[in-house]
């Protein structure tokens, strides 16, 4: 094997690890939310994480490659964090504290489709033919896994919410992307930085719009085991897998959380699938090898 394709392969990896840490998390955000409100969970969870962040990334390294960013670069960073910690994350918590699980993951699982969009336009990613095959094998999956999904009556809202926070993930994955090819920084700042900004924001919209939180001794643990392992060690680790995958390979491997949602509630919560669900899964899992297989053509500048 290559260098280059053991590279390749040694972040594919790192990415379905960083998906499965997520993918624990919706388990510990459902519980989570029963005491707490959305946007100030979301909002702890991420500046807690970023606090942990914060010591790495002021070494003297550090901060000499942050004191070398252009104001577009600031600009991008602070969009990330916009979008996809403050938009993306906090739709998903608020989305998840009225919808079923199931339903979100769904919503979210269109992201493949606006990204692949996006990428042709924006970095010049043009996907390949059997990437497009995977991609449709993907979405097909999700639909059959989920069929027939029922929103509760009164819980559009909730659907509108979680769409906005897709729409917001499929622009963050391009512009992180973007961020992590075009920009000489290190992951951990990318992710410190971003992190930073959007934690921010989901605290103040929090104390804005929600009361503030009577936090128990477990629900501490919930929020420092999510911050610590499921936020800033994945989120790092997430960064540096993005500077060898494309921005549609890298939708794909996230977009297998739901399989991985879907094995663990039958392991952890003995929730048993049937034969539609397991077609789905096994659609969506073939899917995301075959947009491994075919890289990707790059639009050349004429």
């Amino acid at each position: 094997m290559k260098p280059s394709d053991q590279t390749k392969t040694n972040s594919i990896l790192l990415g379905l690890l960083v998906t499965f840490l997520w993918a624990t998390s919706w388990v510990l955000i459902k519980w989570g939310l029963s005491d707490i409100s959305p946007l100030m969970f979301a909002g702890i969870r991420y500046f807690l994480a970023f606090l942990c962040l914060l010591p790495f990334a002021l070494t003297k390294t550090r901060r000499d490659e942050i004191a070398q960013l252009r104001k577009r670069d600031w600009l991008l960073l602070l969009l990330l964090g916009a979008l996809y910690y403050a938009l993306t994350q906090g739709a998903q918590f608020a989305g998840l504290a009225v919808l079923p699980a199931m339903s979100v993951s769904l919503i979210l699982s269109f992201t493949s489709l606006f990204v692949a969009a996006l990428g042709i336009r924006t970095l010049g990613e043009k996907p390949g033919i059997l990437q497009w095959i995977g991609l449709a094998l993907n979405i097909l999956g999700a639909c059959l896994y989920f069929y027939p999904v029922q929103f509760p009556q009164k819980q559009w809202l909730a659907v509108g919410i979680a769409f906005l926070g897709m729409l917001g993930n499929s622009v963050s994955t391009v512009i992180g992307r973007k961020i992590n090819r075009d920009i000489r920084l290190a992951p951990i700042s990318v992710t410190t930085i971003s992190m930073g900004f959007g934690s921010i924001l989901l605290l103040a919209a929090g104390l804005t719009t929600e009361d503030l939180p009577r936090l128990t001794l477990s629900n501490w643990g919930l929020i420092v085991w999510l911050a610590v392992i499921n936020t800033a060690l994945a989120f790092t680790w997430w960064n540096k897998a993005l500077q060898k995958l494309e921005a549609m390979e890298a939708s794909i491997i996230n977009n297998t959380i739901m399989v991985q949602i879907a094995i663990l509630a039958w392991v952890v919560l003995g929730e048993r699938m049937d034969s539609l669900e397991i077609l789905g899964v096994s659609l969506t899992a073939i899917g995301a090898v075959l947009v491994q297989l075919q890289r990707p053509a790059v639009k050349q500048d004429k």
